[in-house]
């Protein structure tokens, strides 16, 4: 019988081997890793995907606020209701307009009212289209309008629309050289949205209600959101510096108020002795300019 050699240990004993009954000691880079750490082979990687998941954690909910509700403007408030889609008889929106309100406002003594006061001081807060629609005005991009009349203050809506209609396409107005056409639009079209801008007769009492926070005083007319919105008063009136002029001033108030719709703000008198810009505030006093009721004279 053969002499036993020494006993000899392992060189790896924490080597994993194959199956439950040895065999071959296990090769691989791995098997080498958790012969030298043994349980912290495990460990390690298990602290690496936590500390993974912990930072993806972070990084969605620490970026900040989420993307702004797309109904709020930025400063938070409501975002504007389109009152495109109102019926033909509809009470006014009072949501936040689309643009800041623009009116010729803020007179610390209203001058008086010139002619007699013949008008409806309040009338019953809705408006209703005046249905049909016109011929295309003028050459160049379309601008499509509404006109309505308040209820209850007695004036005739056709008639009131074909003053509008004859401003707007003359010559001397926003559409001279091929700038733009006009054509007036019915009911059907102001309940589908299919327009641009309304040109609204609203009475005195109601200028708050069309104009809110504008500052109106019952006495001006303005522009809120869409509209165009034209004081009963000035309408019958005029002002004092048009000397009984009511037609003319008829004129200039349609073609500042649907200036201002179209985009563009108020203008200084020039100087003495000149045009009024129709752009200027006509209505609280010429500045010593000469009245005036065309864009392009």
């Amino acid at each position: 019988m053969p002499r036993p050699g020494p006993l000899v240990a392992r060189r790896d004993p924490l080597v994993t081997r194959r199956g439950t009954g040895g065999g071959r000691p296990a090769t691989g880079w791995f098997a080498r890793f958790a012969a030298r750490w043994g349980w912290r082979a495990y460990a390690v990687p298990l602290l690496a995907v936590l500390t993974v998941l912990a930072l993806v954690d972070v990084a969605v909910t620490g970026t900040g606020q989420a993307d702004s509700d797309p109904g709020t403007t930025a400063a938070g408030s409501a975002a504007p209701v389109s009152s495109r889609a109102a019926p033909a008889t509809t009470a006014p929106e009072v949501t936040a307009e689309p643009a800041p309100a623009e009116g010729d406002a803020g007179p610390t003594d209203l001058p008086a009212t010139t002619g007699p006061a013949s008008y409806v001081e309040q009338g019953t807060g809705t408006v209703t289209v005046v249905d049909g629609s016109s011929a295309v005005y003028g050459s160049g991009p379309l601008e499509r309008f509404v006109v309505e009349v308040e209820d209850g203050i007695q004036v005739d809506g056709p008639g009131f629309a074909a003053a509008v209609e004859a401003t707007l396409g003359d010559p001397r107005s926003w559409g001279s050289g091929g700038a733009m056409s006009f054509q007036r639009v019915g009911a059907a079209e102001a309940a589908a949205g299919e327009y641009d801008f309304r040109v609204s007769l609203v009475s005195p009492g109601s200028m708050e209600t069309y104009c809110p926070g504008v500052g109106t005083g019952g006495y001006t007319s303005c522009r809120y959101g869409e509209r165009a919105v034209i004081n009963l008063a000035r309408w019958e009136t005029a002002v004092p510096d048009y000397g009984g002029d009511i037609a003319t001033y008829r004129q200039y108030v349609v073609n500042h108020e649907v200036g201002h719709a179209l985009g563009n703000g108020h203008q200084p008198c020039p100087g003495a002795g000149q045009l009024a810009p129709v752009m200027q505030q006509q209505t609280l006093g010429l500045e010593g300019c000469q009245k005036n009721a065309w864009p392009f004279p």
